[in-house]
């Protein structure tokens, strides 16, 4: 497993309110909807029978949720690409905190370091805001906790992300980037994040285009997952309902729309979860940006 000593320092600053430090785990385990800007969420099960890629026979939408981490993830030939449709909406996603428990970072697609959870594949497009053309070669960073709500790495906070778990600052894990493609997407492997209080359940990320800092936001799932999730995934049930939920967070409360910000889910045939979003930036630095709930990041 990598230290936090060994990863790229992004910036740091900003801070949601309250600490991370849910209950905590000491070791790894090791062992579609369309998506658009202002697509819905989704917790359904969708058809997804027919033939993968590499002629693997997919079946439908698995019966449950799939337990133990990206290892669970053995049918990723057969998730379908949930941006097939296009675009339907490129509306500018507006800005917030980055929150204080940003750290050290690694290039991966895989960013679970073999610890346990729902797998999720998240899949983001990247596009401009005033044209909803793909951005090839944009850096996506995304962090969140593991399912104990703790966060990982070196931090400006400290026990305020570790929680009761200080062997948290000696991994990396559910933090990475990607670079965008040719369609504008990055596809990174990892597990349902958990939650501590006053924070609805949320996944931090920033893009970078051209060594500068395009956008900083969060992603959530809609609050009907979340409770499902909490109530009856043998990897969450023990961490009770989260104590926040969306139309309470202290960064997304007062949004009047979340839709933008809620990911798109899809339940796969290995019982993974397929979360996707398509993310609208302004091509320039110099272009003006919202804040969401007037509780923006850094200017």
């Amino acid at each position: 497993m990598e230290s936090g000593t060994d990863g790229v320092d992004p910036t740091t600053g900003g801070g949601d309110t309250t600490g991370a430090g849910g209950s905590s785990s000491t070791s790894g385990d090791g062992s579609t909807s369309t998506s658009g800007a202002g697509g819905s969420s989704s917790s359904g099960d969708p058809e997804t029978s027919g033939s993968s890629s590499s002629g693997e026979v997919c079946g439908d939408a698995a019966d449950a949720w799939a337990t133990g981490g990206t290892a669970a993830m053995t049918a990723k030939d057969c998730y379908p690409d949930p941006f097939a449709a296009g675009v339907v909406s490129c509306a500018l996603l507006c800005q917030t905190t980055e929150g204080p428990c940003t750290a050290a970072t690694l290039d991966r697609q895989d960013v679970s370091e073999g610890w346990p959870g729902l797998p999720v594949r998240l899949a983001l497009k990247i596009v401009r805001a005033e044209s909803c053309e793909a951005v090839e070669g944009a850096v996506v960073e995304i962090w969140h906790t593991q399912r104990t709500g703790v966060y990982s790495g070196v931090t400006p906070s400290g026990s305020f992300c570790y929680g009761d778990d200080p062997d948290a600052e000696n991994y990396l894990y559910f933090r990475g980037t990607q670079t965008t493609d040719a369609e504008g997407r990055v596809d990174f492997d990892t597990c349902f994040p958990g939650w501590y209080p006053s924070r609805a359940v949320h996944i931090h990320f920033r893009v970078y285009l051209g060594g500068d800092e395009h956008l900083t936001s969060q992603l959530f799932f809609d609050d009907a997952l979340n409770e499902e999730i909490f109530a009856s995934h043998p990897d969450y049930s023990e961490f009770g309902q989260p104590g926040t939920v969306n139309t309470n967070d202290n960064i997304i409360g007062g949004v009047d729309d979340l839709s933008p910000y809620l990911l798109d889910v899809a339940r796969m045939p290995d019982g993974a979860m397929l979360a996707s979003k398509t993310v609208a930036i302004r091509s320039s630095t110099d272009d003006a940006l919202c804040s969401a709930g007037g509780m923006g990041g850094p200017p």
